[in-house]
């Protein structure tokens, strides 16, 4: 039994995966202009579709939205019953139907042709009536569903998924769309969180900065290190950035002296170190820390002013790590 089932599951992903290499012939010269119309579109993308190709066209809005392009999915048999109104003239509407045929669709159709919005077409029959009715139509047709009785879309809402994929990522090239772009579409996901989080929003800031001046004793310097808990002590001259002297430095000294009571943190302090703008997104301290093989940054204003701190763990708590 379990051979059977790995050969039928396997026949599964062959056929769709040949479904997708034919695809690519189908990116054409209908293709192009469906990209433009739409980036040329000053209202929003209606996608509509029946069934199985309803979901398809869910994904394929919600791709869209994401990467900058408007767009939202309508219900066809709900369209026609008041959902028609979500629809205006300088809006394009997606109208999937495998078949061509879709009843719900078709019935639409004219209504929307009325009104003036342009109509793409995506179907798997060029001589289907929602094809001939559509200003533009796109081939999504494939040989064979991978289902044994040729019947129950898989293959065929497959191809239609990956050119919806192919129409949302070529309007992503041609707008330049960027990450910090994606990131504004996605504040709750870690992308949103890493490249939309700044340094400043989540910097120690005050009394929690552990700061020192450059002659203050070694023994001071720990005090101040134990009870700020980031690390390390930043030493200062009226906020200018003198050094740093974090508990690495500290396991490096005990190496070479026991007799921590006689030194100056001025003696055992790095000078010319790292720092950070409170400006800069998060991961970019993140990407220094890395870099340095630091666990704490100085925080500074743009005129070069210690404003904060900064931790691995401040950044592992606001889950930009």
């Amino acid at each position: 039994m379990s051979n059977s089932i790995i050969k039928s599951a396997k026949a599964v992903i062959a056929i769709e995966k040949n479904a997708l290499e034919d695809l690519e012939n189908k990116i054409d010269g209908e293709f192009v202009k469906a990209c433009e119309l739409i980036s040329q579109c000053s209202g929003k993308v209606i996608v509509i579709g029946m069934g199985k190709s309803g979901h398809i066209g869910n994904k394929i809005a919600a791709s869209l939205a994401s990467t900058g392009t408007p767009a939202f999915a309508v219900h066809p048999a709900e369209a026609g019953h008041g959902d028609l109104g979500m629809i205006s003239r300088n809006d394009v509407v997606i109208a999937i139907s495998y078949s061509g045929e879709s009843d719900e669709i078709s019935m639409i159709l004219p209504v929307i042709q009325r009104a003036g919005v342009k109509i793409i077409s995506m179907t798997g029959n060029h001589s289907s009536s929602i094809a001939k009715a559509a200003d533009i139509h796109i081939d999504v047709g494939v040989k064979k569903e991978a289902c044994p009785h040729n019947l129950a879309p898989t293959a065929s809402t497959t191809a239609t998924l990956a050119m919806g994929d192919a129409i949302a990522v070529s309007l992503l090239t041609m707008k330049g769309f960027t990450p910090d772009d994606f990131a504004r579409s996605h504040p709750s996901g870690s992308l949103g969180r890493r490249l939309l989080t700044f340094v400043t929003n989540i910097m120690k800031t005050g009394d929690e900065i552990p700061l020192i001046n450059p002659n203050a004793t070694l023994s001071d310097a720990l005090v101040e290190m134990t009870k700020k808990g980031l690390g390390m002590v930043i030493i200062h001259e009226n906020m200018n950035l003198i050094g740093i002297y974090t508990d690495g430095d500290l396991r490096r000294t005990l190496e070479k002296t026991q007799n921590l009571n006689d030194l100056k943190i001025n003696d055992v302090m790095t000078k010319d170190c790292s720092a950070i703008l409170d400006s800069e997104p998060a991961i970019k301290a993140v990407e220094l820390m890395d870099g340095k093989n630091i666990n704490s940054l100085p925080v500074l204003d743009k005129n070069k002013k210690i404003v904060g701190a900064i931790n691995m763990h401040s950044l592992m708590q606001a889950k930009v790590v």
